[in-house]
């Protein structure tokens, strides 16, 4: 009889993470089946007809880009040599609490699923880093600055629409504020502050970001137009890192219409050793902070 506990044992591990969302859920329980059909090897195909599906539905499951079954991982437990029930029970709870909709379900009309996935992510990182050249990031716009935005990217969108997205964007914003925050580090380009309509509004916004500095889990610094060209000039991104052993880092990749996820090593590698140069050359911390206060003179 085959048990799953092991260093990755998942009775631990779904105590460890009762306050991750679904999302992170999601990816753990798909992680943890990944390596107990690699163990027993048997192929995504054939744990595919185990569960009378496809082996690209087994590759999304373990890559927790689905919602899973019950039925699905009972089978599926049972193919990998998982009898013992108090490590089945502990799996299928998992599954239960991945199946849970987070908050944003309330806004799937307007979501879309690669976003959707993002923002599961978001709300269960640790560390979050980004770099964003045009505009201001999400979590650091102001109402107005979110609404001129997303106006910007949603041209044809109806009134009821556009204040929906807003305060979604508004809300994903508390993720900062709650017991647990994760830390957020920005570097951003000095165009991202001149790119808002209307004076009133990009004044507010210079406000917000200089207040949202003294926050103890926020970094951030301000690339200035004479730092001339530098290593992140092809465009945004973010590497999100989580305190859950079985969720890798991952780099979001965010384009007009869908988004890329990156958790291969070398790739994250590659964006971590990026945005530590780009924070070389940005404005330290308390350096942005006056670059800001001479900004909202001239504004």
């Amino acid at each position: 009889m085959r048990t799953a506990r092991s260093g990755n044992d998942p009775i631990n591990s779904h105590a460890q993470i009762q306050s991750q969302g679904p999302t992170a859920l999601r990816i753990v329980l798909g992680n943890q089946l990944r390596q107990l059909r690699e163990a027993s090897g048997i192929t995504t195909g054939a744990a595919g007809h185990a569960i009378r599906a496809s082996h690209a539905k087994i590759s999304r499951m373990e890559l927790g880009r689905v919602s899973f079954k019950e039925r699905d991982v009972a089978d599926l437990l049972t193919l990998y040599g998982v009898t013992d029930e108090h490590d089945r029970g502990a799996f299928l709870a998992l599954a239960r609490r991945a199946n849970v909709p987070g908050w944003w379900h309330h806004y799937g009309d307007i979501l879309p699923s690669w976003f959707e996935m993002y923002i599961g992510l978001e709300q269960a990182s640790s560390v979050i880093r980004t770099y964003e050249p045009q505009l201001v990031p999400g979590l650091l716009q102001t109402q107005e600055g979110a609404r001129a935005v997303i106006q910007l990217g949603n041209p044809n969108a109806s009134h009821e629409d556009l204040e929906r997205r807003v305060a979604l964007r508004m809300k994903r914003q508390r993720v900062l504020t709650q017991p647990g925050a994760p830390s957020l580090w920005a570097v951003l380009d000095e165009a991202a502050l001149w790119r808002l309509d209307g004076r009133t509004t990009m004044q507010e916004q210079i406000r917000h970001l200089i207040e949202m500095a003294e926050l103890p889990n926020l970094t951030l610094q301000v690339m200035p137009f004479y730092s001339g060209a530098h290593a992140a000039v092809g465009g945004p991104f973010t590497v999100l890192r989580f305190s859950e052993p079985d969720l890798p880092d991952l780099v979001y990749l965010e384009q007009l219409t869908s988004a890329l996820y990156l958790d291969k090593s070398e790739d994250v590698q590659h964006y971590l050793v990026l945005m530590d140069r780009l924070c070389v050359q940005a404005k330290s911390p308390s350096e942005t902070i006056r670059f800001l206060t001479s900004t909202l003179k001239e504004a």
